[in-house]
This record gives C-alpha cells, sequence and structure tokens, in this order.
C-alpha cells in the first residue's frame, strides 16, 4: 500500500483466484493468458468507502466474465 486511505475509505482485503485456471491446472494444463499463480486465491488490497464499492473496483480490475471469483472481502488493518 503506497499511500493511507482518506476521506472515509477503508483498505478491503480481497481474496480472489480464476476458476478457470484452477480446472486447467488441475489437469496439467495452462491458460492461453492468465499465468498459473492465479489457480491458487491472491490477496489484492482495494480503498474503498465500503464493501460494495470494494467489490465493484475489483469486479473492474479482474471481472467474474475472465473467470475470476471472490472467495472472500474484509476491512484491512492499517
Amino acid at each position: 500500500m503506497l499511500h493511507l486511505p482518506d476521506n472515509g475509505r477503508q483498505i478491503y482485503e480481497v481474496s480472489i483466484y480464476n476458476k478457470e485456471v484452477r480446472a486447467l491446472v488441475k489437469e496439467n494444463q495452462s491458460h492461453s493468458y492468465f499465468d498459473d499463480f492465479w489457480a491458487d486465491v491472491r490477496i489484492q488490497d482495494v480503498i474503498a468507502r465500503n464493501e460494495v464499492e470494494a467489490r465493484k473496483l475489483i469486479a473492474k480490475r479482474f471481472p467474474p466474465g475472465d473467470g475470476f471469483v471472490i472467495q472472500e472481502i474484509h476491512r484491512g488493518e492499517i
């Protein structure tokens, strides 16, 4: 995190993985675009006003249509 949140925003930790990559890795294959590490849960920090906004921001960067799945989201600690 390069800067602290302001204006009522919080840090949210989002646990996310890619279901398409996960399925391919189980079959000893690789996705044509995304790296194999997306088969595992990755933590992404998001600065947002609330959980709804955090979900929107993460979905913009990691679209569900591309196979990304939010496993868990919670407010992080500073």
